[in-house]
């Protein structure tokens, strides 16, 4: 079998779904525009993009299944921050949040992306949406279109 690259061009007919966490939404709603930036940067069409606003990180899983599932879109990218506070609550969340996103993806055969940052502190999360570190939705964003072309090409060599 040959080598298998994706290419960053979205196609404008595709839908992509953006599951949004409000919780701390200082740092989600500059994800969420990196995020949009990049898809129709990169050939995606604005008309063609769902936002969907969640309270926090711990319910984007099961949005992003129901999403993931509902045959609609070619990718759905999960955006938001969870920040380390005085227990090891973040430790939970975090994991029930990774977990919960990669079985939505393995389930439904659609690309499920992770763009939940998990900071010690608010500075690093808003260094993370747009400050000297990137941005995190831009980078999600940028991983469903390469991960959605990626698996048209595995899809069609079969």
């Amino acid at each position: 079998m040959p080598d298998i690259h994706g290419q960053l061009l979205a196609r404008s007919d595709d839908r992509y779904a953006i599951v949004v966490s409000r919780f701390n939404d200082l740092v989600t709603e500059r994800l969420k525009e990196g995020a949009i930036e990049t898809l129709v940067r990169h050939g995606g069409s604005r008309d063609n993009i769902t936002v969907v606003w969640v309270s926090g990180a711990f319910e984007l899983p099961i949005v992003a299944d129901e999403l993931a599932k509902s045959g609609r879109y070619a990718a759905v990218i999960a955006l938001g921050a969870v920040i380390q506070g005085e227990t090891t609550h973040h430790d939970y969340i975090n994991h029930a949040v990774a977990q919960g996103l990669m079985q939505a993806g393995q389930n439904s055969g659609c690309p499920v992306l992770f763009g939940v940052l998990t900071c010690s502190t608010m500075d690093q999360a808003l260094n993370r949406a747009g400050g000297k570190a990137g941005n995190k939705g831009h980078e999600a964003a940028l991983a469903a279109i390469d991960t959605v072309d990626v698996l048209r090409r595995v899809r069609a060599a079969q």
